[in-house]
Formats: C-alpha cells, structure tokens, sequence
C-alpha cells in the first residue's frame, strides 16, 4: 500500500449513466445503488480515461493511499469478455505509454494460453510522441554533425519524471542520472561527464507539481526496476536541493538500499562539488 494516483467518483454528482463503466475496460468500477463507484483499487491504473466519459464531471484523478494496479490481476478479470475487451484494454495502456504494463498483460495471455494478436497494436500510431517509451543507441544521431560536435549520451525517451514509467525496461540494474532541468544547460560537457553510461530522469523541484508521485517513481526505480546506483545532479540554488531531498525520502521508503551521489553545479558551468551521501 503506498500513495498513487487513482480516480476518484464524486457521488453527490453522479447520476449513474454508467458510461465511466463501459469504457473503464480494466473493470474497475460498477453501477451499485445507482451510482458509479470504485469496486478495487488494484483495477484502476489511474490513468483517468474514465473521466472523458463522463457527462457530469463527477469523475477526477486524486493522489492517495491505495492498493498497487496489478496488471495480472486486470487481465485475469477481463479476460473472460472477450478479445475485443482485451484489445480495449492493451490499446488503452500503449495510448499512454504504459509499455510495461502493455508487455505484462501480453505475457499473461501467453502464460495462460490465450491467443490473441498483438500486431494491430503494436503497429498502431495512436500514441502520444511526448510519453511512448523510445531506446536508442548513446552517442547515435539523426542530424547532420558540425567538425567538433559532441554526441549525445542520451539513450531513451521520454526523461521528465512525470512522463516516464520507471519500471521500463532501459532502467533494469540501471545507473540512474536525476538531474535537475537547469543542469544540463549550466553544464556544457553535461553529457560526457555526468550522463555518459547513465539513464536520465529530469525534474525541477522547485516549479514541479504532484512531487509525491516523483518519490513514489524513484522507489519503484529502486524496488521495481532494481537500479544499481542513483545520481543526484542539482545547481547550487537553494531551491534546487529540494531534489535530494525526494531522492532521500524515496530511498527511505524502498525495500532496497542503494548508493547515492549528489552533484552540485555552479551556475557559471562548473562542477562545484561531487560527494556519496
């Protein structure tokens, strides 16, 4: 049980039209007494497509304590609806870059024999640029090189915290870079020194919203995606150490223990000082 994103329905406006059940696919909620309501917390992604059907606004997203969404535990429900509720389902997930929990429910139909085919899907463009998880080689470019230009160190997308799933597979036994936004423009060998054989996740501490989920994605990172070491790069702006602080109150609540540096970076571009906490 930890805090998470997840809907919550507002009974006194809810009329119980029951469209938020029809296209809520995971099967999370129902129509009991005339009124939409949450059956298990682990059914809802928190995602919120729910909330696009309803007619009345009765439906928002809230952060708050609640069971984790089981992907397995979801496929195990709807499976018996049929592939067209399935299908539903998955292609829900992969529109909002979910790929884990895309590749999980795939796994699951195969472990229990179901067929089902995933091409469609996979093939489908009907996702959002900004979150679909990307890998690519560090070092590769698209663009055309200048004599002298230095290669990114960059190897997968998305990077904002917010959007990323930090249980992607590019994250596994991973070293993690959590650099604030402003480093990597103070910093002009930002990615040979501080990004070079690392993963990425950027964040501001200070104009950032909902930092809960950001200490709630850095302990799954370190549990879930079981990362090797995390690396805190921060300027050295008072406002900016809010940073490590949501590191260290992600630590604290993992299971695992991992090591931990923080680098703090001048605003005139140097390095100021690199030291495990």
């Amino acid at each position: 049980m930890g805090k998470r994103k997840i809907i919550h329905i507002d009974e006194n406006i809810c009329n119980g039209c029951g469209n938020c059940v029809k296209g809520c696919h995971e099967g999370a909620l129902q129509l009991i007494d005339g009124k939409a309501r949450m059956i298990s917390d682990l059914y809802c992604d928190g995602l919120g497509a729910c909330i696009g059907d309803c007619p009345v606004g009765a439906i928002t997203i809230e952060e708050r304590e609640a069971e984790a969404y089981d992907e397995a535990k979801v496929m195990e429900r709807i499976s018996p609806k049929g592939k067209e509720t399935i299908a539903a389902h998955l292609k829900h997930l992969k529109e909002h870059g979910e790929m884990g929990y895309f590749k999980q429910g795939l796994q699951w139909l195969k472990d229990h024999n179901i067929e089902f085919d995933a091409m469609p899907l996979l093939q489908s463009g009907h996702v959002c640029p900004g979150s679909l998880q990307r890998n690519f080689a560090a070092g590769n470019t698209t663009s055309s090189e200048t004599v002298g230009e230095q290669p990114s160190m960059l190897t997968h997308w998305p990077i904002q915290l917010h959007l990323l799933n930090p249980e992607a597979a590019c994250f596994n036994g991973a070293d993690v870079l959590l650099a604030a936004d402003c480093t990597a423009f103070s910093l002009g060998s930002f990615h040979n020194k501080l990004l070079k054989n690392k993963k990425l996740a950027i964040a501001c501490p200070k104009l950032d919203s909902d930092k809960e989920s950001y200490i709630e994605k850095i302990t799954r990172m370190i549990d879930g995606a079981q990362i090797n070491t995390l690396t805190v790069a921060i300027m050295e702006v008072p406002c900016c150490g809010g940073l490590i602080q949501l590191a260290k109150m992600a630590t604290e609540r993992a299971q695992r223990r991992i090591p931990i540096k923080r680098i703090i970076i001048g605003i005139q571009g140097n390095i100021l000082s690199e030291e495990w906490l």
